[in-house]
């Protein structure tokens, strides 16, 4: 749901512009996956992703139909639209299904392989080269995840097996994109994205409702909310900025998410995740750096 990087290096200011807008998206991203947390322990997942969804839509469906029209809806490629649609529904889901029982930082810090998971399917997909030094960090990002899981030990916990499946829901989700690239404006896959979410969570409710009260309907107002708030200042970041300037910056959702995971439920990551965690985002940053070396060989 991101547009796609300037044709031209941005101007410095520019660039300084879009990497704060990223850094506040994180912030907001952060914020959602604890209020999140919190409707999880209430609603069963599917019905929470389904409020997140028809809140999305709610305000993003009727300012891009009003901007562009039926337009909006013209995709030179529905197939991947409702694909990568798909993909992004799954993601939420299972990592919604992840909070009960995790706390907001060991989840996300898991979650936050995706890149690595993207790089992988990229050469099937996509048919790109990986060099040796991308697989080493991709290498040394996965080790950092088993830290955090510690799998075949009394620490680990099943359902940290739910934000990993997000994360490859995820990478479907983001390499359909890479393929679909300049075949559709940013506001098609926003409204397919939308209304693929909508319709697909919609047609689950029947299997898992249970009434939300004010209080429920009032966390997922917020969380739908700050959700989309947080997509809209990406979109704008990637306006100003280049793509591998303001992307590494990314990473700072595992320290809001650690930091608001204490002040909303007291929980304190322990080394191991944090070990972990730092070793992910170092992968993912010298991956984006690698990202950066190759498009500048291109050009």
């Amino acid at each position: 749901m991101t547009a796609p990087p300037p044709a031209r290096p941005a101007a410095p200011a520019s660039q300084l512009r879009g990497t704060l807008l990223m850094v506040v998206s994180t912030v907001f991203f952060a914020c959602s996956d604890v209020v999140t947390k919190e409707l999880a322990g209430r609603l069963p997942a599917m019905e929470v992703v389904w409020l997140r969804y028809v809140t999305f839509g709610a305000l993003v469906i009727p300012l891009v139909l009003a901007g562009g029209g039926g337009t909006a809806l013209r995709s030179r490629r529905p197939g991947l639209q409702i694909l990568r649609g798909f993909g992004m529904a799954g993601s939420a889901m299972l990592f919604t299904a992840a909070l009960p029982y995790l706390p907001v930082a060991e989840a996300t810090a898991i979650y936050f392989v995706s890149p690595i998971l993207i790089m992988a399917l990229s050469i099937p997909f996509l048919g790109e080269t990986v060099g040796w030094r991308r697989w080493s960090a991709a290498l040394v990002g996965l080790s950092g995840m088993l830290l955090v899981i510690r799998p075949g030990t009394s620490a680990f916990e099943a359902a940290a097996l739910l934000p990993l499946l997000g994360a490859s829901s995820w990478a479907l989700a983001a390499v359909v994109t890479r393929k679909m690239s300049g075949q559709d404006p940013a506001t098609t896959t926003l409204v397919y994205s939308a209304l693929v979410g909508i319709v697909l969570m919609s047609l689950l409710q029947p299997f898992v409702w249970v009434a939300p009260g004010l209080p429920e309907i009032g966390y997922g107002l917020a969380m739908g909310v700050l959700s989309t708030l947080g997509h809209w200042l990406v979109i704008l970041a990637y306006r100003h900025a280049d793509a591998s300037i303001i992307a590494p910056f990314s990473y700072i959702q595992l320290l809001w998410a650690g930091i608001l995971g204490y002040f909303a439920f007291g929980s304190v990551p322990d080394a191991w995740t944090i070990a972990g965690a730092g070793i992910i985002a170092l992968s993912g940053l010298y991956t984006a750096y690698r990202e950066r070396v190759r498009a500048a060989e291109k050009a």
